[in-house]
């Protein structure tokens, strides 16, 4: 009697441990020596936030060893270095303006890791979120809507993205990402053999029917919808980059990469003619030398400019932690944190940096791999998309490669709201990480007939069972890697006695 028997898999948690240090330790290292350079002393902050990143580290450790023991081992150590690092640069723009921004950020960030926890001990399995597919289209347009409801909305910078309540701004189109990114996920699984197949075909390229694209146009209209009438065009610029990929990986059809880039650019030319703040951002991004456009007060290129004599004076190593002038910049905290870095990290830092978003977001897209069901490669996908498009659209900006947008670098950057929706991000990548890499239970016995007729005959092909045809490791009780139901068995091997 041969049995299938699971291939043991590491769950890789005493490698997330060792992570885990070296994350903590870049954060309180980096803030040290911002103290020892500026004051020739300890900061006295240094044990809140030190205490806080190794508490952080320590809880979220013990809780994926508890409920998800095969989640990423990577996933975690990376967020938790790169806000870290941004906690430290936060810190350090503190002694230059007198601001007290890190210990509201230090509060932010236990309170985004504890939902990312909550988020993993609740949601056993991600498939449960598929139900409210289109509750979160709803939630989604509701939170989009907030920001302009008279007395609820508040105008900064000529944005109106946030809302104030008890004193506290929120910006929901943060959180509206995740819903839009768990909407698109459970409509385009149920759709993708629609919107592949079926629908007229244009010049090569196959289009689906118009009534089975009404709920994402709805929501693609959402996101225009804020850059008309919160004049925001970065969050707009995230959620059409969003829609596109996840169509795309969804159909596995070029054609939809063609359409996005189509409507990406009519759109971009009816908005730069049409409305005055775009036109202003096009205007600062070609001419940002012109003295005209440098003094001009408000929308002048002071800022983007400022910024780029801060990283140039970076050179390849920095001048170190503490020894720059980010404060000259405007918003050197948020928007431009990457100038910041730059200038006292260098060249070198800053690649380091990028390099683990790059390493972040390739683990997002690996779980997408490697999870059995649609739905999770979906959103897995999604989540990592986001992430990836928000840092080509922030560091893009600050270097002038793209138009400036109003996004801030996931992590890094001061704001609650940004740092709230991120952690909430990294928990359900672990959750939907630790559905991919774990191994299906298997307790049962096939009979060596079952096991020939798996087997291919002298012409290449199965023999006569019902199981022809089927992949190697899988029987015809397994529907195969990437059904939704999640019964195959990818990490099974045979065994004789």
């Amino acid at each position: 009697m041969a049995t299938v028997a699971p291939q043991p898999i590491g769950t890789g948690r005493w490698s997330e441990a060792g992570l885990l240090l070296l994350a903590v330790a870049l954060g309180v290292s980096g803030y040290l020596l911002v103290g020892l350079n500026i004051e020739g002393a300890v900061p006295s902050e240094l044990l809140p936030m030190g205490g806080t990143l190794a508490g952080i580290a320590l809880v979220a450790h013990l809780v994926l060893r508890w409920r998800a023991p095969y989640a990423d081992p990577v996933l975690l150590p990376l967020a938790l270095g790169l806000n870290g690092v941004g906690l430290a640069m936060i810190y350090r723009i503190d002694y230059a303006t007198g601001d007290a921004a890190g210990p509201r950020q230090l509060i932010w960030t236990a309170l985004g890791a504890a939902l990312a926890v909550t988020i993993v001990i609740a949601l056993r399995d991600h498939r449960q979120l598929r139900r409210f597919t289109y509750t979160s289209l709803v939630v989604s347009l509701l939170l989009l809507l907030l920001p302009m409801i008279p007395g609820l909305g508040q105008e900064i910078n000529g944005a109106q993205l946030w809302i104030r309540i008890a004193g506290f701004s929120f910006q929901p189109a943060e959180i509206a990402k995740i819903t839009l990114a768990i909407f698109f996920a459970g409509y385009l699984v149920a759709h993708r053999d629609v919107l592949t197949l079926a629908g007229p075909k244009i010049l090569g390229l196959q289009l689906p029917r118009v009534g089975d694209m009404g709920p994402i146009l709805l929501a693609w209209i959402a996101s225009v919808a804020v850059l008309v009438f919160q004049r925001d065009l970065g969050t707009s610029l995230l959620f059409f980059g969003l829609f596109v990929a996840m169509l795309y990986v969804a159909t596995d059809r070029f054609s939809w990469i063609v359409i996005g880039l189509g409507m990406f650019a009519l759109g971009v030319l009816v908005a730069v003619n049409t409305f005055g703040h775009v036109a202003a951002r096009f205007d600062v991004w070609l001419n940002a030398l012109d003295p005209a456009v440098y003094n001009r007060h408000p929308g002048g290129s002071g800022q983007v400019v400022q910024g780029l004599f801060g990283l140039a004076s970076g050179g390849l190593m920095g001048t170190g932690w503490g020894e720059g002038y980010p404060d000259l910049v405007p918003y050197s905290n948020s928007d431009f944190i990457i100038a910041s870095l730059g200038e006292e990290l260098g060249l070198t830092g800053l690649l380091a940096i990028l390099l683990c978003y790059l390493v972040l977001v390739q683990r997002a897209l690996r779980t997408s791999i490697g999870v059995r069901d649609g739905f999770g490669k979906l959103l897995a996908s999604g989540l990592g998309f986001a992430i990836a498009f928000q840092c080509f659209v922030v560091v893009g900006g600050v270097t002038r490669l793209i138009p400036l947008t109003g996004l801030t670098m996931p992590f890094l950057a001061a704001g609650g709201s940004a740092m709230i929706a991120n952690w909430i991000v990294l928990g359900l990548l672990l959750r939907i990480s630790d559905g991919a890499r774990r191994p299906a239970a298997v307790d049962r016995e096939v009979s060596d007939e079952t096991v020939l007729a798996m087997m291919p005959n002298s012409a290449g092909t199965a023999g006569p069972d019902r199981t022809a045809g089927a992949p190697r490791g899988t029987s015809a009780r397994d529907p195969g890697v990437g059904a939704d139901d999640g019964d195959d068995h990818p990490t099974e091997v045979v065994q004789r006695p």
